[in-house]
């Protein structure tokens, strides 16, 4: 049998997350990737400079980004844990925790189900807010709710199921450079006209790193919840060639509408429904999608402890 590893990641995140003290004592690897990505656009994305500098740069960008996540990765599981002897797994299992995010995800949605409940729409909107790019301020109960949803689903790809799967496949430099390009996504890959030209490496880098991974996950949720119908019909609907499929995975397995219009910087962006349900999501709703969560969870320990074991 294989070393646990990614069981035993995956154990301490649930059972820790990510603990406040070992945040402010050091921050998470993912504001340092943050760090480095926000200085290299300030620096190199100027308005003055021309689109394709600004897309040469911002593929610059990425190639140091995963130089130095990838690369260091590859030097500590190379030498370090070589080193480390019968204790190497138990020491990438430590290395690894931080790339998995399923305790976080599910405590900041079911802090918006919390606030809902609560009837304190205000802190439904900043909890929603901390997980989701879109515009909050507006937002009613329905739309909270439906945000959180979607940001759930998309979400178990990004923080969860792709971080297993590149830690299966190519180990610690797997995963953490599929982070770093993920981080450089969610900062800088959008379609603005201020990121499209130095974003563009980034979010095509992003598309192909989930490729695999959010097909992955729209079949969890499903095994866990159901919903193949509008998986099979509305997983193209959305923008993203990836984010579309565990968004219809999770609306199918709720009844749900989820998607639709949607505003980012103040500006409405008409994009098409996904799924069939007739009625508004509720705090119930989140609920119910964080039990399709914890199950589709499950089902990724279990694939993941299978593949480990095969391997």
């Amino acid at each position: 049998m294989a070393e646990p590893i990614i069981l035993a990641a995956l154990g301490l995140d649930a059972a820790l997350g990510w603990p406040c003290a070992l945040y402010r004592l050091a921050g998470h690897p993912v504001g340092w990737f943050a760090w480095l990505i926000d200085a290299a656009e300030r620096h190199w994305n100027g308005p003055e400079r021309r689109f394709g500098t600004r897309r040469l740069l911002g593929l610059l960008t990425v190639l140091l980004l995963v130089g130095l996540a990838g690369g260091t990765a590859w030097v500590v599981q190379s030498l370090l844990l070589r080193a480390c002897g019968a204790f190497g797994w138990a020491v990438a299992a430590l290395l690894a925790w931080p790339a998995i995010a399923q305790r976080s995800l599910f405590d900041h949605v079911r802090a918006v189900a919390d606030a809902l409940d609560g009837d304190d729409l205000p802190a439904a909107r900043a909890a929603v807010g901390a997980i989701v790019g879109r515009d909050t301020a507006a937002l009613d109960e329905r739309g909270v709710a439906r945000a959180a949803i979607e940001s759930l689903a998309e979400s178990f790809c990004d923080g969860v199921a792709a971080p297993v799967f590149w830690l299966l496949l190519l180990g610690l430099p797997g995963v953490w450079t599929y982070k770093a390009i993920n981080t450089a996504d969610s900062l800088i890959g959008h379609r603005e006209e201020r990121w499209r030209a130095f974003g563009w490496a980034a979010a095509r880098a992003d598309d192909l790193l989930n490729l695999v991974p959010a097909r992955l996950s729209a079949l969890l949720i499903c095994l866990a919840g159901g919903g193949w119908r509008i998986l099979r019909r509305d997983a193209g609907k959305h923008a993203s060639p990836n984010a579309g499929w565990p968004e219809a995975a999770m609306a199918g397995a709720l009844d749900l509408r989820l998607a639709g219009p949607i505003a980012y910087d103040g500006v409405m962006h008409d994009k098409p429904w996904i799924g069939d349900g007739a009625r508004a999501p509720s705090s119930d709703d989140i609920r119910r999608a964080l039990r399709l969560y914890l199950g589709a969870c499950a089902l990724l320990w279990l694939f993941a402890g299978g593949a480990e074991w095969a391997l």
